[in-house]
């Protein structure tokens, strides 16, 4: 795996990350070689680096997923446990809505006689989009195991050998696995919902000095927008871009388009992407660190759900976002937000409904 952050403080180790992301991206050292880390863009690099990554399973592959229906990852689960591999899969059982994505997963897992469960019912919803195999690698991912967000959307996946943010994700699963509380080990660079994900997202906004970009398809939270309206106020040039409407719920609505307008009123730019549809959930900073995960920036998100994220300082990760950020941002065109308590006008640049493409 190619990749790489900034030189750690010679004090900790690979198995203690650098706890304040904010404090190493200011050193002027050189980036180094980081060989535990590696990103996956969708829809550009497809199922490969996913089934790779499940075919390196000798002894336990874990997976824990909001919506997995993509039948080659179900088939190499399967395969899997087949050759010995000791697997265990948690899925969601209902979104909000009520509707159930994974009832066909689930059954061909449990015919093949594959330890499967569904997440526990504590949680709203678990969001989380997450696989470990052998205890030694992860991926987190803003994507769903499901063929429209491996073809069709702009996602974001890291695969992770750190092994505290490995170690983190195998105690989260048991604990979910178990349907026992879970506390997260502090230092990992890692975000979990619904314990530290919004602190942790606040302080990464608030470490931003230059710049501040968000690919996020909801925006719900007024913990964040005020922060980052405070980074707006101390100079940072801000950029938003957001998905529109698209597949967001007429609740939701309502606060996102509120938030986003109260971002045009102060002068921050806020465009629409169209293609590839927006799924993502990004933030970068200064153009050295970013934010990718499972949580939008959504209350019930940081409060009420099973989410998880990743900070990355690694150099070559994160020239990589800023570079697709950028096409994306270009490709996209500038929104004024409509007033959502108006009447819905027509709207020509907004994409057809699509039932099996909403934000959670």
């Amino acid at each position: 795996m190619p990749e790489h952050p900034k030189t750690v403080p010679k004090q900790k180790t690979e198995h203690q990350p650098e706890p304040n992301p904010e404090a190493a991206a200011k050193r002027k050292e050189p980036p180094q070689p980081d060989h535990r880390h590696r990103l996956i863009v969708e829809p550009d690099d497809g199922l490969e680096p996913i089934l790779g990554l499940l075919a390196l399973a000798r002894q336990t592959l874990l997976i824990k997923q909001f919506d997995c229906r993509e039948p080659s990852i179900i088939q190499a689960a399967i395969a899997a446990a087949a050759r010995g591999v000791k697997v265990r899969v948690l899925l969601n059982p209902t979104r909000g809505s009520g509707q159930r994505d994974n009832d066909v997963p689930y059954e061909a897992l449990r015919s093949a006689g594959v330890d499967v469960a569904w997440t526990p019912p504590k949680f709203m919803v678990t969001h989380e989009k997450s696989v470990v195999v052998d205890g030694e690698r992860a991926l987190i991912s803003t994507f769903n195991l499901s063929p429209k967000y491996l073809t069709q959307t702009r996602d974001y996946g890291i695969l992770t050998t750190d092994p505290a943010q490995v170690a983190d994700m195998v105690a989260c699963f048991d604990a979910d696995w178990q349907g026992v509380a879970f506390a997260p080990s502090e230092g990992t660079g890692l975000l979990w919902s619904n314990v530290n994900a919004r602190a942790v997202m606040c302080a990464f906004i608030d470490g931003a000095r230059t710049s501040l970009d968000l690919q996020h398809p909801k925006f719900m939270d007024t913990t964040v927008l005020d922060r980052v309206l405070l980074a707006h106020d101390r100079g940072v040039r801000v950029r938003m871009l957001c998905g529109g409407r698209h597949g967001t719920s007429p609740g939701d609505v309502v606060d996102t388009m509120s938030s986003l307008r109260v971002l045009q009123r102060v002068g921050i730019k806020v465009h629409r992407q169209k293609s590839p549809k927006l799924h993502a959930k990004l933030i970068l900073a200064d153009g050295d660190r970013a934010l990718v995960g499972s949580m939008n920036i959504d209350r019930v998100g940081f409060d009420f759900r099973r989410e998880l994220g990743l900070l990355v300082t690694a150099h070559p990760i994160v020239s990589r976002l800023k570079t697709i950020f950028g096409g994306d941002w270009e490709a996209s065109k500038l929104w004024v937000v409509p007033d959502p308590m108006a009447s819905p006008a027509h709207d020509p640049e907004e994409p057809p409904h699509d039932p099996d493409f909403h934000h959670e």
